[in-house]
């Protein structure tokens, strides 16, 4: 048997399950959990009041097969990092999620777009879902010119965006294998 807890502003969340986990989704964790492997888990949901970009690390190693991620924070990740600068990416190596097909990030702060996007920061083969702020979108990847975030935006085949968008060659040059552009309602 083991457990998580986790506290919100007016929330607790208690998860207990026996060993070895054998549900493929969990939702809402948060900055602690156990040191075990999730060899099951393919569909995870972190949210908390502040995360570190080691924390994204540890969330890798745990997860082995994880095929879909949603991050909800809504605070600054440079603020909170204690050596994490965005200019300045040899601090730390870079994380790696080889099965990642689905990443939503939109009730977060542009810093977490800017590390899951950046391939300085991790590296994301499989992406081919992506559920984004489209305005944070633009600002990340340059209005679709950096060379950095390009790498992990170019399998991407469905983009899920909050507003309705004008279908640029710039667009399509950055996602070369769009197929769908969808509009969604942001909560």
């Amino acid at each position: 048997m083991n457990c998580i807890v986790n506290y919100g502003y007016s929330t607790a969340i208690c998860y207990v399950f026996s060993l070895p986990f054998m549900f493929d989704d969990l939702t809402y964790i948060g900055n602690t959990y156990p040191s075990i492997v999730f060899n099951n888990v393919k569909r995870l949901t972190v949210k908390d009041v502040s995360f570190k970009h080691e924390f994204f690390n540890g969330i890798a190693l745990p997860f082995p097969l994880l095929e879909e991620l949603c991050v909800i924070n809504i605070k600054p990740q440079s603020l909170i990092s204690d050596k994490w600068n965005s200019n300045d990416n040899q601090l730390y190596s870079i994380i790696k999620f080889p099965y990642l097909i689905s990443l939503r990030l939109v009730t977060v702060h542009i810093d977490y777009i800017d590390q899951f996007l950046n391939e300085k920061k991790i590296h994301l083969p499989c992406l081919t879902e992506l559920t984004v702020n489209y305005n944070n979108l633009l600002i990340v990847t340059g209005n679709f010119a950096k060379d950095t975030t390009r790498l992990n935006c170019m399998k991407i085949k469905k983009l899920y965006v909050g507003e309705t968008i004008e279908h640029t060659k710039d667009l399509y040059a950055y996602f070369p294998l769009l197929e769908r552009c969808f509009f969604f309602l942001l909560n």
